[in-house]
């Protein structure tokens, strides 16, 4: 048998120990509650951690900790989400029609533009009669001009002109958007009336310019030339890209051609890089440079 320990029932020496455990007990108890510290946003009993801290230098430290999770959160950073996805972007799939069609066209040929013609009313998967597109690679950014279409492009376009008569409606019909306008002409008297809606014309490129020459002192003059065929070309903002309107699938070779070759003399063949030639919804072809 072990040792037995004897003690006399309500001894002094007895209640001492008791008083030292008790005390020991309770100052334990304060230090873990001391050490609690709340994380807002937590759910339910998650909302108090207990961290078992021994010391004071640790409760301070589990407070900063605390003090920068929440501000943290603050900031927008919330305890407990799931990072944002990045989000996926599917690889366009084309259809079996656009595929045999693109097969009909040599990528690894620059077809003249007698050829590539032919060939693209043989591509052309539309019912309708199709806009034929080019899009040119430049040199440079920054390039703008204008010029006249012989055989225009089979679009009506529609010319708007500002001047003191009609200022005041164009203002109140664009705020309240509607612009039924391809083109906006100025007279310069009222320039800094049309700045009240430029927000709403110049991402969409109708603000009047003077080096489009769609700001001028005879507007009318200017609107006649425009509803004649003169077209406004000029490079992407941040690339040295143009996108053009060359005519209809249902204008001729000979009419398309024309036209081909008055813009790019317009624009300048040692200002171009490249040219691919397409209509509405087919595959490009690359043409040459004449």
């Amino acid at each position: 048998m072990g040792k037995i320990r004897v003690s006399t029932l309500g001894s002094e020496e007895e209640q001492e120990i008791r008083n030292k455990q008790k005390t020991r007990r309770e100052e334990k108890k304060k230090r873990v509650q001391a050490a609690k510290v709340h994380i807002s946003g937590m759910k339910g009993g998650e909302r108090v951690k207990s961290v078992g801290a021994e010391s004071e230098e640790e409760i301070e430290r589990l407070a900063k900790l605390t003090e920068e999770v929440e501000k943290d959160q603050a900031e927008g950073i919330k305890i407990g989400e799931k990072p944002e996805k990045k989000k996926k972007f599917k690889v366009r799939e084309r259809s079996p029609r656009y595929k045999q069609a693109a097969m009909k066209v040599d990528q690894g040929k620059i077809y003249p533009i007698s050829e590539a013609l032919p060939l693209l009313r043989n591509i052309s998967l539309t019912s309708f009669d199709a806009t034929v597109e080019l899009h040119i690679n430049t040199t440079e950014k920054g390039l703008r001009g204008a010029v006249t279409l012989p055989h225009g492009t089979g679009k009506e376009v529609r010319v708007e002109i500002a001047n003191t008569t009609t200022i005041d409606k164009i203002i109140e019909k664009v705020e309240k958007g509607t612009i039924d306008f391809d083109a906006l002409i100025a007279h310069p008297q009222v320039m800094p009336q049309l700045a009240k809606i430029a927000r709403y014309l110049g991402p969409k490129g109708l603000m009047p310019n003077p080096k489009a020459g769609t700001i001028s002192q005879t507007p009318e003059k200017v609107a006649e030339k425009l509803r004649g065929g003169e077209i406004q070309w000029k490079t992407e903002s941040d690339f040295p890209l143009i996108h053009m309107r060359l005519g209809k699938l249902s204008f001729k070779d000979n009419q398309l051609e024309e036209n081909f070759k008055t813009l790019i003399k317009a624009i300048g063949e040692t200002k171009i890089k490249a040219i691919t030639l397409k209509s509405t919804m087919s595959p490009g072809i690359k043409v040459q440079v004449e």
